[in-house]
């Protein structure tokens, strides 16, 4: 019988409202900071929420274990599934006449009529990165023998945003913005997400110890399934 934990519905709401928030509020818009040596910094609107999801997956890996956050990751790919489809039937809808609806529709259109592409984007390098993340982490942690929670952390982020950066910036604006673009965006959204990571370890830390002293929980993947397509725990 599988055990019932206090927290884990909670962390698996969180990570999908964080999911859902980084691919349709911010992924669409790039923004440019001078910042002090480096000069003018393009990136994606997207930063602002898309590292948090991957603090959630650490936490749910270090803890439950990857088979718990590789439900997460499902549930998360489902939602954006869902989002994708219901905001093109939205945009498909007739609009009812009037200058306020055709300007309505008009900025419908101009911020979800490329999310199709912006969703399977996203669900393709949110799968691949998530569960390199969760497994590179799941992995460290049995070679560590549970110690260096900082460098598993950081490590397994770096791996999977890695992935993440670069296949969903390609996939997502290829032809829609320049190929520069692109490739300095996503460059420098990895850089900032694995940063995000360093600056959050003080963070992980506490989260990660008041789980697991509330769940008595510290979960070790060591006779576990990796298979990503597994959804049972």
């Amino acid at each position: 019988m599988k055990r019932q934990y206090r927290y884990y519905d909670l962390l698996l709401v969180a990570f999908v409202v964080v999911l859902l928030c980084s691919n349709f509020i911010g992924a669409g818009k790039t923004a440019t900071l001078n910042l002090p040596i480096l000069g003018p910094v393009v990136f994606g609107a997207g930063i602002l929420f898309f590292p948090i999801s991957y603090f959630f997956g650490d936490i749910l890996t270090e803890v439950y274990g990857y088979a718990y956050d590789r439900r997460a990751v499902w549930a998360g790919f489902s939602a954006l599934a869902f989002a994708a489809v219901m905001a093109q039937v939205v945009i498909a809808l007739p609009v009812t006449q009037g200058e306020y609806m055709a300007n309505y529709q008009h900025g419908m259109e101009t911020v979800f009529g490329n999310s199709w592409r912006i969703a399977l984007a996203s669900m393709l390098s949110f799968w691949l990165g998530s569960f390199i993340n969760s497994f590179v982490l799941a992995k460290m942690k049995i070679w560590t023998n549970g110690q260096y929670l900082w460098m598993r952390t950081i490590g397994s982020t770096a791996a999977g945003e890695l992935i993440d950066s670069s296949c969903f910036y390609l996939s997502a604006f290829y032809g829609v913005w320049p190929l520069e673009t692109i490739l300095q965006v996503a460059l420098v959204q990895y850089f900032l997400k694995t940063a995000w990571e360093v600056l959050a370890t003080p963070l992980t830390y506490l989260a990660v110890s008041f789980l697991k002293k509330k769940e008595s929980e510290d979960h070790y993947d060591i006779n576990t399934n990796f298979n990503p397509f597994r959804i049972k725990v």
